[in-house]
């Protein structure tokens, strides 16, 4: 679980653009202002009305609408811990309960740096159908593009290889209104519901901060169901 230390204070809704990225040796953080944090003992448990109130962006669904219960996860793209939670244990959340109707999944921008940020902004541009499976590709290819010299070249392979034109990537992440956009998503999770690392999950409402095993979910997911 990686924890948002330093997200208080930076580039705040500044646009990002491919020329600064190509600069980005390390993470940078930022911020959209001083936040206060809400400790995770506040918050173990959300009022779903509250929970599923809109936000700045439009939650992107996978599920039935009508599925019994509802998992938020806030994640970054730079964080290990959501990598290998998106390569271990939601394989089975999709196959075993969002693709049976059991779960409704929607997946938050937390982003813990500035190439984080652009590569959530890269998924939005995207377009909503090809939203979850950008993401897919940015966490399977994790270490080949966070952690580089050179994000934003390796960011603008994956994005060609998803259909974008350079200038489509360009556009995107010099596009204003979008950063300050999953600023405010990330800005509401640490006011509202007490997000101070990622990965974080709500299942109907209760909070589990770090990433959940097949096992640990199965266990959160069962008597859930068996009440429905």
């Amino acid at each position: 679980m990686i924890d948002r230390r330093r997200f208080l204070e930076g580039l705040g809704t500044a646009a990002l653009t491919a020329a600064a990225l190509f600069t980005i040796a390390s993470p940078v953080s930022f911020g959209a202002g001083q936040i206060a944090f809400i400790s995770s003992a506040e918050a173990q448990t959300v009022e779903m009305a509250k929970l599923m109130a809109p936000g700045a962006l439009p939650d992107l669904v996978l599920g039935k609408a009508d599925a019994p219960v509802i998992i938020v996860e806030y994640a970054s793209m730079t964080c290990g811990h959501c990598a290998h939670f998106h390569e271990t244990t939601y394989p089975v959340l999709k196959e075993k309960y969002i693709d049976t109707g059991k779960v409704k999944f929607i997946l938050r921008e937390f982003p813990l740096d500035i190439v984080a940020k652009a590569a959530f902004m890269l998924a939005r541009c995207a377009g909503p159908d090809k939203y979850y499976p950008m993401v897919d590709t940015l966490f399977e290819t994790q270490k080949s593009w966070a952690f580089t010299n050179n994000p934003a070249q390796a960011l603008l392979t994956i994005a060609k290889q998803g259909g974008m034109t350079e200038e489509q990537f360009n556009a995107c992440l010099n596009d204003k209104k979008l950063a300050g956009e999953v600023d405010q998503v990330a800005e509401r999770g640490s006011k509202e519901f007490g997000i101070d690392a990622t990965p974080t999950f709500f299942i109907n409402g209760k909070k589990i901060s770090g990433a959940i095993s097949p096992d640990e979910l199965d266990k959160e997911l069962e008597p859930l169901l068996t009440a429905n």
